[in-house]
């Protein structure tokens, strides 16, 4: 489960009971114990009114309501154009979300808005291709929400061919292609991967966390800010 999925049902969690200890959350949310203490902490700061109870449990104060969804015309028109982009070149699997994100967006604006959604004229028209740049990409965000090793052979651009097992930390998409950036098991290295030049990607049981240094944000301060495909 993402992290804002997680925190979602924790504040649901908290209000459908009078009290839960730390433990009780911990096996609903299928996470440690001190995972849900760090979750907590977070959701107070940000102003979710928890309250915890030596030797009792955490609390929801009452009457509290998740924040109404409201949006600028503006800002619509950004989630109906990232939709757009979404359906045209992401798999199918992420694109079926996205879809029923925008539905359930649409049921909660005023009238008014409903309209931005429905009249914005801003497209993103997909390619016979497209398809095969964002192959196996239901596997490869699997694998980054999991922290799960993934195995491939790999065809680089002049042709030569490997078989990569890698960590993979996150996806890019240019306009034109999909990359992958990960931390090469072969290369012990980072590097980027095109999907299309991936065959046969599968998940390894093997799990990852960033406690030898590899991680998304090392990655970006190698390249430059930027997932230049050099694999």
């Amino acid at each position: 489960m993402r992290r804002a999925d997680r925190l979602f049902q924790l504040v649901h969690h908290l209000r459908a009971r009078r009290f839960a200890t730390g433990d009780q959350l911990a096996r609903e949310l299928g996470v440690s114990t001190r995972t849900v203490y760090r979750d907590v902490r977070d959701l107070e700061a940000s102003g979710v009114p928890i309250r915890g109870e030596a030797g009792v449990g955490y609390r929801l104060e009452r009457g509290y309501e998740l924040p109404p969804l409201t949006f600028t015309s503006e800002e619509l028109e950004g989630l109906v154009l990232g939709a757009r982009i979404v359906g045209a070149w992401a798999d199918t699997g992420l694109a079926s979300a996205v879809h029923s994100a925008m539905t359930k967006i649409e049921a909660a604006v005023p009238q008014t808005l409903r309209q931005v959604l429905l009249d914005t004229a801003l497209f993103a028209p997909g390619i016979p291709w497209a398809a095969a740049m964002a192959r196996d990409m239901a596997l490869l965000r699997r694998a980054i929400g999991e922290r799960r090793k993934i195995r491939f052979a790999y065809t680089r651009l002049d042709g030569e061919r490997t078989e990569r097992a890698v960590r993979p930390l996150g996806l890019y998409f240019w306009g034109s292609k999909w990359t992958l950036a990960a931390w090469c098991e072969l290369r012990r290295d980072y590097r980027s991967f095109r999907p299309d030049r991936m065959e046969g990607a599968r998940l390894l049981d093997e799990t990852f966390d960033e406690g030898d240094g590899v991680s998304l944000e090392d990655f970006l301060a190698r390249s430059g800010g930027e997932g230049a495909e050099r694999a």
